[in-house]
């Protein structure tokens, strides 16, 4: 099986990389191989614009049988704890139309600019629908912004817009997007780093947050590889 780790960024998946140095071998395009599972790790850059590139140029090249997008991820679900790792089942972006005079956002849906059934997406959102293959973790609904947030009034309001959303990214429904279109079966993955409140550095818990997503990642590889 031909897998593609998608990451924003090399800290977010550093415990991952030591095992596959540790446990598989790399080959001179920087592939992993171990027990029939090639592992191809692709570090986009923070965003949908650095995520859209790089996976556009890449699934150009290389067509993989699975993709995995893992990272951390801000919570406004406070029934998920600092350091949980969840499935995101749903993504939607939740910046991309016009701010209102009022102050208010309406999305390119509202504005009539875009079907909300248009595909891939359905009823406004893009829903995975591989799913079932992260059962094993609590789905949530996932926002994903180029502007995370981190100041209470306008935390209020995307509250209040999606209501459903439970986690913030920067990058999953551009993950999403590009997966859907190119017809790969994927599954994204977050450690529950922060709450998404008036932004506040110190009470962030990332360290455990990537110490368990990374574990969920070596299990998953494990239970890939053909012994």
């Amino acid at each position: 099986m031909n897998v593609l780790l998608v990451s924003a960024t090399p800290f977010e998946v550093a415990p991952l990389m030591v095992y596959l140095n540790k446990h598989f071998q790399q080959d001179e395009t920087g592939v992993f191989h171990r027990n029939g599972l090639s592992v191809r790790l692709l570090l986009t850059g923070v965003g949908s614009v650095a995520t859209a590139w790089q996976l556009g140029r890449l699934l150009a090249l290389h067509t993989p049988d699975w993709a995995l997008n893992a990272g951390v991820a801000g919570a406004f679900d406070r029934s998920l704890s600092l350091g949980d790792v969840v499935q995101v089942s749903t993504e939607r972006f939740g910046d991309l139309g016009v701010e209102e005079a009022t102050g208010q956002f309406t999305d390119l849906f509202q504005l009539g600019l875009l079907e909300p059934s248009e595909p891939p997406f359905i009823n406004g959102q893009l829903h995975n629908p591989a799913s079932t293959l992260g059962r094993f973790l609590p789905a949530v609904h996932g926002l994903s912004v180029n502007r995370v947030h981190g100041h209470q009034p306008s935390i209020d309001s995307i509250q209040h817009q999606y209501p459903d959303a439970q986690v913030e990214s920067m990058e999953g429904a551009a993950f999403f997007y590009a997966c859907l279109l190119a017809n790969i079966p994927f599954l994204e993955i977050r450690g529950i780093s922060n709450y998404v409140e008036s932004r506040n550095r110190a009470a962030w818990q990332l360290g455990p947050a990537i110490e368990h997503l990374n574990q969920v990642l070596i299990e998953i590889l494990g239970s890939l590889q053909q012994e």
